[in-house]
């Protein structure tokens, strides 16, 4: 029987959200050893040799606090009083362009670390901080060792003030954090949010971070991915009735049912699915819908689920102005997974 993701009303519990903040399926073994930096871009070996530095500290089970961490507010080391070193700062931030390999190093980094360990996207963080709400995730995150934040991204004002308290408090209680972004942490919300209370909390977040650039290939010179023919709505329906485990959803369905549901909830939602089918894609214009499918993409390309696609091309999905604006970033990741997921629906169907 086809499964309807629009009928769905998954709970999920906060010891489940928790459990599942590990690296995705395709980055479950990667280690430094497999990172490969490009010749020509020693900012990549640089950057393997410092997060491996760090690895070396983070495999040591988190030490006891001292009298001296409890008075600087949480975090232990040296009691010299020396300038703080850059392995010294409880964060490393990698920033560069899509495809130079800093998810590779950062879930190195977690598998490489004791626990209790953390690895979510930012999406995820604030997805979970919503759900629990602050004070109950700062409890339930202090004691941690390592928390790793992939695709760190304050484009809108609430969420940077949330995790700028979070973050600010887990680090007090002498919790590691380790990020990567496209933009610089003292950069990050310009175009979009420019007024001075964010820009002081962009900056508190910043001094938190030892800040690595890596260099690699401009995305930007890549251009957007060709979206493959989408199929008849009436061939999507037929292949997913054919494949088990396969859910099938008209597309409006599906967004309306979406914003029924709190994005943390969306992982849950494909529990038990091997392949996801929404039939009638159209347009959007509603930045609301456009982000939650955005979340969406997201966890489908982390379960590698292949999916069928009726209605408009997939580069259709999103508008030009939305292109444009802000989320921008966003929607670019979202199409590119998506129409990787699509591409393997039509391998699996000409195989």
């Amino acid at each position: 029987m086809v499964i309807r993701l629009s009928e769905r009303w998954p709970e999920v519990s906060s010891d489940r959200l928790l459990s599942e903040c590990v690296p995705p399926p395709r980055f479950a073994d990667v280690r430094f050893a497999t990172y490969r930096p490009d010749p020509d871009e020693p900012s990549q070996a640089e950057a393997l040799e410092v997060l491996s530095e760090r690895a070396t500290k983070l495999a040591r089970p988190r030490p006891a606090p001292t009298l001296w961490s409890r008075l600087r507010g949480g975090r232990g080391g040296s009691s010299s009083g020396a300038r703080e070193s850059a392995v010294d700062k409880p964060g490393i931030y990698l920033d560069g362009g899509f495809g130079v390999g800093k998810t590779h190093l950062l879930a190195s980094l977690w598998h490489e670390a004791s626990g209790p360990k953390m690895y979510c996207t930012f999406v995820e963080l604030t997805n979970l901080v919503g759900a629990l709400g602050l004070r109950a995730a700062v409890e339930a995150l202090s004691s941690y060792r390592l928390i790793c934040i992939d695709e760190f991204e304050l484009d809108d004002p609430g969420d940077t003030m949330l995790i700028s308290r979070l973050l600010g408090q887990l680090v007090a209680a002498g919790v590691e954090l380790a990020a990567t972004s496209n933009t610089l942490p003292d950069k990050l919300g310009e175009g979009r949010f420019q007024a001075i209370d964010f820009l002081r909390e962009i900056q508190a977040l910043a001094a938190h971070f030892d800040v690595r650039r890596i260099d690699g290939p401009d995305y930007r010179h890549r251009g957007l991915p060709v979206a493959p023919e989408p199929w008849p709505d009436e061939r999507v329906e037929q292949t997913a009735a054919d494949r088990p485990g396969a859910s099938c959803d008209h597309f409006v369905d599906l967004h309306r049912h979406l914003a029924e549901l709190h994005p943390s909830k969306y992982g849950a939602l494909l529990d038990g699915v091997e392949t996801v089918a929404i039939t009638d894609i159209r347009p959007l214009t509603d930045e609301n819908v456009a982000l939650r499918m955005v979340v969406l993409a997201d966890r489908m390309y982390d379960r590698n689920l292949p999916l069928l696609a009726g209605g408009v091309a997939l580069d259709q999905l999103f508008s030009p102005e939305m292109l444009k604006g802000g989320y921008r970033k966003k929607y670019l990741r979202a199409l590119s997974r998506l129409i990787a997921l699509t591409r393997e629906s039509v391998d699996h169907a000409t195989s």
